[in-house]
């Protein structure tokens, strides 16, 4: 399954569409994240969305959870179940095309390094089920379900790994990409 996806991939790799999709990405990443990150906050300035940590641990997210109010869980709440299931979509299918791109570019068509272009869809898996933990979460305050909150931070531990690993991926592929003087490979 996962050299099919692969191989789907590399026939996606255009240009243009790796360019339409950097516009989409900066257009969440300038002003959708931004906007939602600021009105969860409030004026006050209240804590930021839980799936931006890397760990928290379960007592501290039901803290910033109860710190959020009520107007705001059902805000964020929303806002997960809408832009950031769209987002991920959004920088999974950026980065895959992009490291597809890049490899093509950096590494022999035969290599298996041309694989590699499936990482960023375990941080989109992971970041569907952070997605799904928050939501819950959010939904069942002032409950307090430590188990879920456990789970959650693990899941956003693991996501945040994942694209980590997609940022080392688009790094290594620039790299070797260069040294190719960016001519694809045979």
């Amino acid at each position: 399954m996962l050299d099919k996806l692969s191989n789907t991939l590399h026939r996606f790799t255009k240009g243009w569409l790796i360019f339409l999709l950097f516009l989409l990405e900066m257009f969440f990443n300038l002003f959708v994240l931004p906007m939602a990150e600021a009105l969860i906050k409030g004026d006050a300035g209240g804590p930021g969305p839980l799936d931006l940590r890397f760990f928290t641990p379960p007592a501290k997210m039901f803290e910033i959870i109860g710190q959020y109010g009520e107007y705001n869980r059902v805000f964020y709440r929303n806002i997960e179940l809408t832009a950031d299931i769209l987002y991920p979509i959004v920088y999974t299918l950026f980065f895959s095309l992009l490291i597809s791109w890049l490899f093509e570019r950096g590494f022999a068509s035969a290599s298996r390094m041309q694989k590699w272009n499936v990482l960023p869809f375990g941080a989109w898996l992971f970041d569907l089920l952070e997605n799904i933990g928050i939501v819950i979460l959010l939904a069942v305050y002032p409950s307090t379900p430590m188990i879920l909150a456990l789970l959650t931070t693990l899941i956003t531990m693991i996501k945040w790994s994942f694209a980590g690993g997609s940022m080392l991926l688009v790094a290594v592929g620039l790299w070797m990409a260069a040294k190719n003087r960016f001519r694809k490979q045979v």
